[in-house]
């Protein structure tokens, strides 16, 4: 509840008439309240103009007992004006409160009798309050605002809750709250209470949701049909007289502005026009305050300052208006925002902007290395964005905004044209760039130096590449020239210290750092290297001298023994071809050697000699089967001598000979004899070298001894086994040897013409073994088999041939089988006639006899003697024509036992 400034209440409601008019109402309205009890009020009227109507007692204080067109009238509403001014009133007070009476007579002569009797004190006193009105006593009490005052102004805001208070003095006996809305001379009742209870009028929901709180009302959810004034009047008891109060109040019911809708009079202008953006509110008690703000998706939100009217007037439009527009509305009560309307302005397209990355820029255009991926990217300002195709030299070659080269080549060079196409407006503009693509020479700078004497002289080249690379020499003492693709600095070698170091950059602009080379000058080690080597053919001998490392190279020279000069002077190595003479034995010859960082005087000698040969032992001796090496080796000869050993047949020995391996070291030549073999390796050898000078050669005497022969061995025993798929063999040993094992050997026994070849069925056999099984035959082949003692490689006299033959037949395994068979057998049938005969009596007498105990037989005699007929004759005569026992007493029982032997393999 907001209070504000006072209001004169309408004429009405003042109290300058006499009698006054809300008395009446007051006056009705109790009437109203009351006559739901057990008492009745009603206008004093003619009986057939009531319409009488029972009500439950539960619903006692909702509605009228009877129903009647002027209580009717009160329900929705007061009395019409005219009828309240024909309204006289003759009511008097009558002493004592118990014997309180009044009457009112209306003109028409219809009297309002209200009667007391049976009534609670408060319901008289709610009467007393209907009959009073300000000044009904000899002296009035005062009142909140007498009348001819201005009213109090109270501030609601729709949809909440707002609080009347009456403001009386001492504790009232009744309120009456009534509502009059502007505009209108109707007073109509709200509500009503006595302090015990309360009467809240139905038509109080115009208003709100209306409930008195004490004396105050409160309406909840407020409508704003309750913008008006309302009457708050009280009846009090002061000093044993009855005093009425009045108070006006004036209701002001506030609305909360609506939320506001921006509305835009063309929202996709072209860019030049004028355009009016609105923010509209459907509702909210003024006066209203407005604020605009302008977004766009590049930019964060801002407030437009100074703008506070309802209408934004953009004129004329550009691209930067273009963005979200929201308005937001205010009053003293709230505050809104409109959601953003966009303004969608078209332009465009402006010129394109070509960027190419990654970037190079050129006298022409731009530039971009080989092999990496190049992207061009055409931008032009325009809404709605524009088309993008793109050309190189006249070709299209791609559409939409970026094209991307991803692997560039030397082919992608040329002119890229880019055209920006706005489809809205239909206009376009375009722009070109010189694309190049620049490669580097392939590898890297290469750096030499020339081997000169007295001077260094430094070569640097890095050709190809477009364009090319820059070249330049950085030494210990300065910076050398520059030059492209290749670069030469002679540099002067006096008193450069050993170790100095030379660098050449080179650069080019598609590499991020430029590749370098260096050179490091240094003496190289020790002195030369003499050497010599023969053609193929021996036709030349070449001399070879090496000088390694060093850098530059030393250079070198051949001189003969006279200090004559042989050949220009070169490089590490240097070579002199000679004819191979036979003359040139003992010749000598000198390689000397110069380099810019080192003095004279290095220098090698080499002399030419033939071949000398030596041999380890002269004679070697071996037993059959063991290995034999013969040794030889070159003591001298210049130029490298070749060796090789010949066989006894004067045939040289290849190392893919069989039984021989040959093992070269260095300047020796070793013969390994495999498993010698007297007839086969027993001989003189001889190891031979030559060169180009000449030959020599040495022999060697290889012997090779047998062992002595083994012992005799005769076949003792050699039989069959598993249906002839293998043989037992058994032997003896007999004379003097030494043995090391025994070999077994077989062939098929057929005609001695045709007699296959002997193969070895046994090999590995220990020299204490004395017999053997053989398995893997064929039952229907007969073989022969003999037997061979052996002495490491020499084998002894074979043995006497034999075929197998099958073992001897043993019948006593046989027997104890087939005997404990039978009398297993024996003892289960003797067992199953036992059994038999005892569950059958009368098939076996005897037996059964011998098998049944006497009582047991007697026992079974009298139960047959129970179950026979009556005639005894008859009885008797048939048991002893009929007796089966009798007849099969002499019956014979025949047993046979079958017995079965197989003779065991051993």
């Amino acid at each position: 509840m907001v209070p504000s400034s006072p209001q004169q209440p309408p004429a009405h409601l003042t109290a300058s008439g006499e009698p006054s008019l809300q008395i009446f109402h007051i006056c009705v309205f109790i009437i109203y309240l009351t006559a739901n009890d057990h008492a009745i009020l009603l206008p004093n009227r003619p009986q057939h103009q009531l319409a009488a109507t029972p009500r439950p007692h539960h619903q006692l204080g909702r509605a009228p007992l009877f129903r009647d067109p002027f209580l009717e009238n009160f329900s929705s509403g007061f009395p019409s004006p005219e009828r309240e001014a024909r309204l006289q009133d003759s009511c008097t007070l009558k002493r004592g409160i118990q014997k309180l009476g009044r009457s009112c007579k209306w003109p028409d002569g219809a009297m309002l009798h209200l009667s007391a009797h049976h009534r609670p004190f408060c319901c008289q006193l709610l009467v007393l309050f209907c009959l009073l009105h300000p000044g009904a006593s000899d002296q009035p009490h005062s009142t909140s605002n007498n009348p001819g005052e201005e009213a109090l102004s109270i501030q609601g805001v729709r949809g909440s809750s707002v609080e009347l208070d009456c403001r009386p003095g001492p504790a009232p006996v009744a309120v009456l709250w009534s509502f009059t809305p502007l505009g209108s001379l109707a007073l109509r009742p709200v509500a009503v209470t006595n302090g015990a209870s309360s009467r809240v009028e139905s038509g109080a929901k115009a208003l709100g949701v209306v409930s008195l709180r004490n004396t105050s009302l409160v309406i909840e959810e407020l409508r704003e049909s309750a913008r008006g004034h309302f009457l708050c009047q009280t009846l009090l008891v002061s000093d044993g007289q009855v005093h009425t109060t009045y108070l006006y109040l004036t209701l002001a019911v506030l609305v909360p502005v609506s939320k506001p809708l921006v509305h835009l009079s063309d929202p996709s202008p072209i860019e030049g026009v004028s355009v009016v953006v609105t923010c509209a509110v459907r509702e909210g008690t003024e006066p209203l305050t407005f604020s605009w703000r302008h977004h766009t998706p590049q930019r964060p939100e801002e407030v437009l300052v100074g703008l506070s009217e309802p209408r934004l007037q953009l004129d004329p439009v550009n691209r930067t208006h273009l963005g979200w527009y929201s308005c937001s509305a205010s009053n003293a009560i709230n505050q809104l925002s409109s959601d953003g309307a966009f303004l969608d302005v078209i332009y465009g397209p402006d010129k394109p902007v070509i960027t190419v990355e990654p970037l190079g820029f050129t006298e022409d255009g731009f530039w971009a290395s080989e092999r990496e991926e190049v992207t061009l990217s055409c931008l032009a300002a325009s809404n709605p964005p524009s088309h993008y195709v793109w050309f190189r030299d006249d070709s299209q070659v791609h559409l939409g905004p970026t094209y991307i080269i991803a692997r560039a080549s030397r082919t992608h060079t040329g002119l890229y044209t880019c055209l920006a196409h706005n489809s809205h407006l239909d206009t376009h503009t375009q722009s070109t760039v010189q694309l190049t693509i620049y490669y580097p020479p392939k590898g890297q700078p290469s750096c030499a130096v020339l081997p000169t004497l007295g001077v260094v002289t430094l070569l640097c080249t890095w050709s190809g590449g477009f364009p090319k690379a820059q070249l330049h020499w950085e030494g210990p003492q300065g910076i050398g020239p520059t030059a492209p693709n290749n670069v030469t600095w002679s540099y002067t070698a006096t008193g450069l210290p050993n170790g100095s170091i030379f660098t050449c950059m080179g650069q080019h602009p598609t590499l991020a750092m430029p590749i370098l080379c260096r050179v490091t000058l240094w003496e190289p080690p020790r002195s030369p290297t003499c050497g010599t080597t023969a053609t193929v053919g021996d036709q030349f001998i070449m001399l070879s001298c090496e000088w390694p490392g060093g850098e530059p190279p030393a250079m070198l020279s051949w001189l003969d023994g006279h200090q004559q000069s042989l050949g220009e002077p070169s490089s590490s190595p240097a070579v002199y071809l000679l004819q191979a003479q036979s003359n040139l034995a003992g010749r000598e010859f000198i390689c000397r050697g110069s380099h810019p960082l080192k003095g004279p005087g290095s220098h090698c000698r080499l002399r030419l000699e033939a071949p000398q040969l030596a041999v380890a032992e002269p004679r070697v001796s071996v037993l059959e089967g063991e290995e034999a090496w013969l040794g030889c080796a070159l003591q001298q000869g210049t130029p490298p001598a070749r060796l090789l050993w010949l066989r006894p047949q004067q045939q040289p020995l290849e190392q893919s000979a069989y039984g021989f391996i040959l093992h070269p070291e260095g300047t020796h030549l070793r013969l390994q004899v495999r498993d010698a073999d007297p007839a086969q390796h027993r001989g003189t050898y001889q190891c031979v070298a030559h060169n180009a000078v000449g030959n020599s050669s040495q022999s060697v005497l290889l012997e090779v001894l047998r062992y002595p022969a083994p012992p005799n061995v005769t076949i003792s025993r050699l039989t069959y086994r598993r249906q002839r798929r293998e043989v037992q063999l058994q032997w003896a040993i007999y004379g003097p040897g030494n043995l090391t094992g025994f070999l077994v050997q077989q062939r098929a026994s057929v005609s001695s013409s045709e007699a296959g070849a002997w193969e070895v069925a046994a090999s590995d056999i220990e020299p204490e073994s004395r017999d053997r099984r053989l398995g893997g035959l064929d039952p229907g082949v007969l073989y022969a088999f003999r037997i061979l003692a052996m002495n490491h490689h020499t084998a002894g006299h074979p043995s006497e041939v034999k075929t197998p033959v099958d073992p001897a037949f043993s019948a006593y395994p046989a027997v104890l089988g087939a005997a404990g068979t039978g009398m297993v057998v024996a003892l289960a049938i003797s067992l199953l006639v036992f059994q038999y005969a005892a569950r059958h009596p009368h098939t076996f007498p005897y037996l059964s006899r011998l098998l049944v105990p006497m009582e047991h037989r007697q026992h079974q005699r009298r139960s047959r003697e129970s179950t026979e007929a009556p005639a005894g004759t008859e009885t008797a005569t048939t048991t002893s024509s009929s007796d089966p026992v009798q007849e099969s007493t002499e019956a014979p029982v025949k047993v046979t036992l079958t017995v079965t032997a197989t003779p065991g393999v051993q």
